[in-house]
């Protein structure tokens, strides 16, 4: 008989990549926790006809400043993936309140409810944009882990999101440090691929603009550096 797979939390499981990472696991017959901002949403129905859910599956309400909400949705499992964090499809009029504080203080909260739990390992996702945006990267540089994107110049340049996935990611390794927490960052660049559920991600209202004619800059093929398909992402997680 195979042995019983161990439970694992996604963060962010009503999003685009969460979606499709939760399918992923229930087809490997893991138990799964998922966390969303609310249940009872129509637009999470998708998941009454994925395989395995009805058994496998349990969804929590979470949000990632509510400390005790992470808790309830990560106590009892062996692995964590940390997937949520504020993506924005427009200009945020206050960044420091809607996408910095959200992906550092979340991000640190979630790596305290998995301490607690003695959770075995957690998967942050974070971004390209935490490595490249960087005005002393030589040119044809390989990036790799030793390469960070410039915090001030995203600041001085008002690239906000660089900015709250960089000072995430840089925050936890520093929480990993004191803790001990086994953790693994992954830094994906613009995911793309078929939607599960009914609403439109923020990478794919990008895509719909360009193809509409209405998004307001140029497109290029090197737009981003390179694009992935999100199963391409999902089974790095192995």
């Amino acid at each position: 008989m195979a042995a019983e797979k161990g439970r694992v939390c996604v963060t962010g499981a009503g999003g685009f990549l969460g979606s499709w990472l939760l399918k992923v696991l229930l087809s490997r017959n893991y138990p799964v926790h998922g966390t969303v901002r609310d249940p009872a949403d129509e637009k999470y129905a998708h998941w009454k006809t994925i395989d395995k859910a009805s058994e496998n599956l349990k969804l929590f309400k979470a949000d990632l400043l509510d400390y005790n909400s992470l808790c309830s949705a990560i106590k009892g499992c062996e692995g964590v993936f940390h997937v949520a964090s504020p993506v924005p499809s427009t200009t945020v009029p206050n960044p420091e309140v809607e996408l910095i504080e959200p992906a550092v203080k979340g991000t640190l909260n979630v790596l305290r409810a998995c301490d607690e739990a003695k959770v075995k390992r957690v998967v942050i996702v974070s971004s390209m944009v935490a490595v490249c945006m960087n005005p002393s990267l030589p040119k044809g540089q390989v990036m790799d882990e030793n390469w960070w994107s410039d915090k001030e110049y995203c600041r001085a340049t008002k690239n906000w999101y660089c900015l709250s996935k960089t000072e995430a990611e840089s925050e936890a390794w520093e929480c990993a440090k004191r803790s001990g927490l086994d953790v693994v960052t992954i830094c994906p660049s613009l995911i793309l691929g078929p939607i599960l559920h009914s609403a439109v991600n923020a990478s794919s209202k990008v895509l719909i603009k360009l193809l509409k004619g209405s998004y307001p800059y140029d497109a290029q093929v090197t737009w981003f550096y390179f694009y992935l398909c999100m199963l391409n992402v999902i089974f790095t997680y192995k």
